[in-house]
């Protein structure tokens, strides 16, 4: 099917167009999926400032009605993610999954039920050695974000971000090694977390659970490479018609090349999303 005209950006890709055709053919059998920060919330300078585009959450509460599936598959914990993109608050989201700390937690609106395991210990032997570290580096202005399965270093409110990511990026990955943790950079952050989970498996477990044929997927960071991994595979080995989203910015590129779709920042996303909801009448 050609695509409507209403939907530029179209996807730059063959297999990114074909699955756009494909949702808009069987929405019902489609998942669209998002990162959280820097996707559907603009990067702030204060992360527990970070809301979610009202744009946005009014384009998802359209069109969640129409696809079989929607999804936030986020770094952040579930109760974070909720509070900051008032999820649970709205109307036509009662296909939303939220998928919290690389998929260690899970929320779904449909039945209100929440799973929070416990920390591993090693998070909060992680977090307690920082503050020495950050010293030893000169480097004690440094903010730590608690996220309890996960503990995260920002540099963005420094006078050279990029730099004082660089200098920490080396001992803090020495750090989580020692207790059996990964250290993961992003955008003006580092974060110590779990390696054993991450955004490509949570994503394969929900499309397995939900038995969904199309996958439109947005994301913006180093975060989200397993998720694109994961779900260019599927698309590879015919499992699923996969369109990937890059919300581009100034600050990481990675995934762009990647993508299928580029849109520039949050606000360029909410309104192809809009644009979206329009094209499938919702």
């Amino acid at each position: 099917m050609s695509l409507p005209a209403v939907l530029e950006p179209y996807p730059r890709t063959d297999a990114g167009a074909a699955a756009l055709a494909a949702l808009l053919g069987d929405p019902g059998q489609a998942m669209l999926a998002f990162d959280f920060d820097g996707t559907l919330a603009p990067i702030v300078d204060d992360p527990e400032q970070a809301h979610a585009s009202e744009r946005s959450v009014h384009a998802l509460q359209r069109i969640g009605p129409c696809v079989g599936k929607l999804a936030v598959v986020t770094g952040r914990p579930v109760r974070t993610a909720l509070r900051l993109g008032r999820f649970a608050e709205h109307d036509g989201l009662s296909h939303l999954t939220i998928l919290g700390q690389y998929g260690a937690e899970r929320w779904d609106a449909d039945t209100g039920a929440e799973s929070v395991p416990p920390p591993p210990a090693a998070v909060a032997e992680v977090r307690d050695a920082l503050p020495a570290l950050l010293d030893s580096l000169g480097l004690p202005e440094v903010r730590i974000e608690d996220k309890g399965r996960a503990v995260v270093l920002h540099t963005r409110l420094l006078d050279d971000p990029g730099a004082a990511q660089g200098l920490l990026e080396g001992p803090v990955a020495d750090l989580a090694r020692r207790h059996g943790l990964a250290a993961e950079p992003g955008r003006y952050v580092v974060e110590v977390r779990d390696p054993s989970v991450d955004k490509g498996a949570a994503l394969r477990t929900l499309v397995a659970e939900t038995g969904m044929r199309t996958i439109v997927y947005a994301g913006d960071d180093l975060g989200d490479l397993p998720a694109y991994a994961a779900l260019k595979g599927m698309r590879d080995h015919g499992e699923a018609d996969v369109m990937l989203v890059a919300v581009a910015s100034d600050e990481q590129q990675a995934l762009m090349p990647r993508a299928d779709l580029v849109v520039h920042g949050p606000d360029e996303l909410a309104g192809w999303l809009e644009r979206l909801a329009d094209a499938l009448g919702c």
